[in-house]
């Protein structure tokens, strides 16, 4: 049933889910807000009531789901609860920008983009290359929800979700905020690149059309400044933290992937070197690995070549864990 829900989810959420309800964040700000008053708040500014307080929505969906033990009831709630949460539509529009920049070779523009995916996903290294940026924000949203629904089903997706959202500066931010980083006029017409194509596929995205060159079509991005309240950067420091142990192990398995599609004896280098690390940050490891994997000259750094090069890795890996999964389920080791 796990693999049947994660083939179900991803095709689900690469054709047809692209508005806000399918995106775990538009559950996590109501949450947030329900949070300032009561019972809830109490739990939140308590020293380890915070932890019951990240894991009740997990714990109350797996508590419905325990006590209907239905098998269609439990596909259906899984594969929605999976498909929420890798749902990351705001993303997705930010990587189409920036594919659309670099398409009219607006490098100014893709930049500008690049800036913002990271500002408001809270990426830490800012001497992380473009597509090392996007193979961790694929890791974030795909690979490790994977994983950890994979090994614990909907309560570990919901979990794991919770946590991504409560670190990401962009939860803070006004719900009015700009969702794109550069604004397309009306008038442009689609031509399809090869490039643009397979990267976003890899990042499970329906569209394959790029804008044409119209360089006078992209405005300035409107940057929003989220003035966090001490509450908000408590819970981000806390959710940073638990996410360092939360990435460790996805991490590294996807880094093991990493290997085995693309090159070999230098990613397993890479990889072996953190094997035990237990302070290093998952985003270095994960992005060194990928780095690895896929070499690329200095010259070729935060070009489209090297972005879709590294997107479409990260593509092949997430299909390499679904059939460790299929395997895994074939040989009774996985539900």
């Amino acid at each position: 049933m796990t693999l049947i829900c994660m083939l179900i989810a991803l095709i689900i959420e690469r054709l047809a889910v692209r508005s806000q309800p399918w995106q775990w964040l538009s559950y996590v700000r109501p949450y947030l807000r329900m949070s300032e008053r009561g019972v809830l708040a109490s739990l939140q500014q308590h020293a380890y009531g915070v932890f019951l307080w990240w894991l009740l929505p997990a714990l109350l969906v797996t508590v419905v789901l325990a006590l209907a033990d239905f098998w269609l009831l439990t596909l259906v709630v899984n594969t929605l609860v999976l498909l929420v949460c890798i749902g990351c539509w705001h993303y997705r529009q930010l990587y189409k920008q920036y594919l659309n920049a670099q398409a009219r070779g607006d490098q100014q523009a893709a930049f500008l983009v690049m800036q913002q995916i990271r500002q408001q996903a809270g990426i830490s290294s800012a001497e992380l290359s473009h597509g090392q940026q996007l193979v961790w924000l694929n890791f974030k949203y795909y690979a490790a929800v994977l994983f950890w629904f994979a090994l614990l089903g909907a309560f570990g997706a919901i979990a794991y979700a919770t946590l991504r959202q409560l670190a990401e500066p962009a939860t803070y931010l006004p719900e009015a905020a700009p969702a794109t980083a550069t604004v397309q006029a009306e008038t442009e017409t689609p031509v399809t690149t090869a490039a643009a194509s397979s990267s976003q596929d890899a990042l499970h995205e329906a569209s394959h059309e790029v804008p044409s060159h119209d360089a006078t079509t992209t405005a300035e991005p409107q940057q929003v400044v989220a003035e966090e309240t001490p509450a908000a950067q408590y819970l981000r420091t806390v959710a940073q933290d638990l996410s360092h142990l939360a990435d460790w192990l996805p991490a590294r398995l996807f880094g093991v992937g990493f290997a085995l599609v693309g090159h070999f004896s230098k990613a397993s280098a890479s990889l072996l070197s953190y094997a035990a690390d237990l302070t290093t940050p998952a985003e270095q490891v994960l992005t060194e690995v990928a780095q690895a994997a896929e070499p690329f000259a200095l010259e070729q750094t935060n070009c489209s070549d090297e972005s879709c090069s590294l997107v479409q890795l990260a593509k092949r890996n997430i299909l390499f864990f679904l059939a460790l999964v299929a395997v895994l389920t074939l040989s009774g080791l996985l539900s």
